[in-house]
C-alpha cells in the first residue's frame, strides 16, 4: 500500500532483524511522510524508532524493549498507550486493544469508542495483578530480563 492513511506496525520475535532492513525502513518514512496516524504495537515501535520516526517524542514498547528507544532519540515511558502528535505507541501485546480504543475515539468520537468497547465486551478484569514489571513477581521479572533477547550492550 503506497499511501496508506494509518500506519500500524505489530512488533513480535520477527522484529530485530527487520530493525536493520532497509526496504521496511523506507517504506516506513514513505508510508508515515503522508499518513493520518502513524501507530505500533509492542516492539513494533523499535521499528519505527530505527526509520527515525520517534526521534524527540515520546514512545512506549514492550517492557523488555523499552530501553531501546532511548538508542535511537525516543523518550521511552512506561505508559500503556503515549500519543505524541499523529504517533500512537503501545506497550505489550494487550495494550494494542487500548491502542485501537484511544484512536478510534480520536477518529471517530469518544462514543463511538465506548460503543466498541461495549459491543465486544471489553471489560479487563485479569485473574492476576503481574501485568507490569512493576507489579510482577520480582524473581519473574528478572528471569525474563535474564533471558530476554533485549540484552542492553
Amino acid at each position: 500500500m503506497p499511501h496508506p492513511d494509518i500506519v500500524v506496525v505489530p512488533g513480535g520475535p520477527g522484529q530485530t532483524p527487520q530493525m536493520k532492513n532497509p526496504v521496511l525502513l523506507d517504506w516506513l518514512r514513505a508510508a508515515d511522510a503522508g499518513s493520518t496516524w502513524t501507530t505500533s504495537v509492542c516492539t513494533g515501535s523499535l521499528l519505527l524508532a530505527a526509520a527515525g520516526l520517534l526521534e524527540g517524542r515520546r514512545a512506549t514498547s514492550h517492557w523488555l524493549a523499552l530501553d531501546f528507544l532511548k538508542q535511537f532519540g525516543a523518550e521511552p515511558t512506561g505508559e500503556r498507550v503515549v500519543l505524541d502528535g499523529k504517533y500512537v505507541t503501545a506497550a505489550g501485546v494487550s495494550s494494542g486493544i487500548d491502542m485501537g480504543l484511544t484512536l478510534l475515539g480520536r477518529i471517530a468520537g469518544d462514543e463511538h469508542a465506548q460503543a466498541v468497547q461495549l459491543l465486544t465486551e471489553y471489560d479487563p478484569q485479569p485473574p492476576y495483578d503481574a501485568g507490569s514489571p512493576q507489579k510482577a513477581p520480582a524473581h519473574l521479572v528478572e528471569e525474563f530480563r535474564t533471558k530476554s533477547r533485549f540484552i542492553l550492550s
